[in-house]
């Protein structure tokens, strides 16, 4: 039905011009921008390198098209501003329409021609700029083609973020080009009800990916502003929806300005989130307890991040990772504690790994993660698969201490197949110099005990193994000292951190990754593993994290670093 829309608007005649002249809400990166020019063509962890050709004729899976047909790029381009950049935006819309213009190709689906008729319409001038008057009227031709597409097929769209970006590209578009009025009255009235139906009263949507929330809200922002600078009044499920999005996300924001890295998540396009949040205009802070399933505590220039709530489930959790209870935690610029993100960019076995629980900063039993990935099932965008067998039972509790705060947390995501729930206790001083946490693996009833019994005659009485990790970021340089007792992590800025245990478990330093959107390959890290096998019903690790050396105050992270200053 997608591709019967899309050959319909094609043979419409819609669009003549902009009815004002567009301002660039998205400007992208400058350096990406001038790889582009080169030739040097980087997409989903996919590059090509072609010093002519086309955008188009790049061969990838389904992340390398949603990038491309995206046209996100377009920001990237703009970045850069000069003749060469406009030239190489220019020919690729112009390419884009001679080859997908007639409604052929894979760009047609409701959440791509939104994000796609936002970029064109932000970079109109920039794109216009210097053609011919036939391609001119070839661009509004497809602009008015791709919103009447939009009009008929914007209710197949996958409820969520894909849904927001289809509405959000009609509202640009029916507000942006003459005659596309009429479209502009159900988007808005559409885009109110998702608010209402998406956005929880905590300002939390079901995917509980923290930077797939910033991408809504970024959209909220756009559509009230486009809706407010044409004399209409925006309806109140929008600007409520944004009132409530904000401080969810000042809590999801660590101390060094990027996203917690979780269920699918990155840190977030740099900038994004502060000029999202100046846009909004909404200064309410976050309160204390939940927010999208996350509990956040922060002293000095320490920031910790846990994952408080059970996953997603059904199909808001595609891209959903096993990750209760792991946290991550910052100190001041500098992440320091991780999780290795999301591996989609670099093919289906990374995304499976980066998924499981051992690829989080928190415990898992050997073979086994808190939640399980269930068989691939069929959705609008192909394959996927859910997370099953979830934690149903996960409590987090906040409490203030007379030298810090504690966060109790517990899940009973290995209840079913070892009887065991995994217990954690995490104690920020108030100076955030250091933490104590201690991590707990325990049978509750004589049934888990049952299981317990169970899982360790599978192990011919040898104990079931455990591991506690604790990824690291790749700029933190880790070292055992103490003969083994102890791993001293060192950062950038200067600071000195040492990690400790109370030996009951074996610590070991191994490689680890760090999963990031944009990168040709995974970057190498360290992960710190405290290890060993669970005899008795109870098995109890203590462990600290502590500063050792901090950052001179006249230095903080702007310490010297091998070619110039630091960031």
């Amino acid at each position: 039905m997608h591709r019967v829309a899309a050959r319909r608007a094609a043979r419409a005649k819609p669009a003549t011009a902009f009815v004002t002249a567009p301002e660039p809400r998205t400007i992208g990166h400058f350096a990406r921008g001038r790889q582009l020019v080169a030739g040097n063509l980087l997409f989903a962890g996919t590059l090509t390198e072609t010093k002519d050709g086309s955008v188009w004729d790049i061969s990838g899976d389904a992340l390398v098209t949603s990038e491309t047909q995206g046209c996100a790029w377009l920001d990237d381009l703009a970045a850069v501003g000069d003749t060469r950049a406009r030239e190489k935006g220019q020919a690729w819309v112009q390419d884009w329409i001679t080859r997908y213009g007639n409604g052929s190709g894979p760009g047609w689906t409701p959440d791509l021609t939104g994000r796609r008729l936002i970029r064109w319409i932000n970079h109109g001038i920039f794109l216009l700029r210097g053609i011919e008057k036939n391609e001119s009227e070839r661009f509004f031709r497809s602009l008015g083609r791709q919103t009447l597409f939009l009009s008929k097929r914007w209710r197949s769209a996958r409820a969520g973020l894909p849904r927001f970006e289809a509405l959000t590209g009609m509202i640009y578009a029916g507000l942006s080009l003459e005659g596309m009025e009429k479209h502009v009255g159900p988007a808005i009235v559409a885009l109110a009800e998702d608010c209402d139906r998406q956005i929880n009263g905590q300002g939390g949507i079901p995917t509980r990916n923290p930077e797939e929330l910033l991408e809504v809200f970024t959209l909220l922002n756009w559509a009230v502003q486009a809706i407010g600078e044409s004399d209409r009044t925006p309806p109140a499920p929008l600007t409520d929806a944004i009132a409530r999005v904000a401080p969810t996300l000042r809590a999801l924001r660590h101390s060094d300005g990027g996203l917690a890295r979780f269920h699918g998540g990155g840190r977030g396009i740099d900038g994004r989130l502060d000029t999202a949040l100046a846009t909004c205009a909404v200064r309410t802070q976050p309160g204390e307890g939940l927010h999208m399933g996350y509990v956040r505590v922060s002293a000095g220039r320490t920031s910790l991040i846990a994952d408080a709530s059970p996953p997603p489930t059904g199909e808001p959790s595609v891209n959903a990772h096993a990750s209760t209870l792991a946290f991550e935690l910052t100190s001041g610029r500098r992440p320091l504690i991780v999780n290795c993100g999301s591996g989609a960019s670099f093919g289906p076995d990374w995304r499976r790994a980066g998924r499981a629980t051992p690829s989080h900063s928190t415990l898992g039993l050997a073979g086994y993660s808190s939640s399980r990935l269930g068989a691939p099932g069929r959705l609008s965008q192909g394959q996927q698969e859910m997370l099953v067998d979830a934690p149903e039972l996960v409590h987090c509790e906040v409490s203030t201490l007379d030298d810090g705060k504690r966060l109790e947390l517990s899940h009973n995501g290995f209840q079913p197949t070892h009887g065991l729930t995994h217990a954690r206790i995490l104690d920020m001083a108030t100076h955030g110099r250091g933490l104590v946490g201690e991590d707990l693996i325990t049978t509750l009833n004589d049934s888990d005990k049952a299981r317990f019994d169970r899982a360790l005659d599978m192990t011919a009485l040898q104990g079931v193994p455990y591991a506690i990790r604790f990824h690291l970021h790749p700029d933190v340089e880790a070292s055992v000292d103490l003969g083994g007792a102890a791993v001293s992590l060192a950062l950038k800025s200067g600071e000195i951190w040492v990690f400790r245990h109370d030996g009951t478990a074996e610590l070991s330093l191994e490689p680890s990754v760090y999963l990031e959107n944009g990168r040709i390959k995974p970057r190498h890290a360290q992960q710190v593993v405290l290890s060993g096998a669970a005899m008795a019903y109870a098995t109890r690790v203590r462990w600290t994290l502590s500063k050792a050396q901090d950052t001179p105050d006249v230095v903080r992270d702007l310490a010297p670093a091998p070619g110039g200053l630091d960031d």
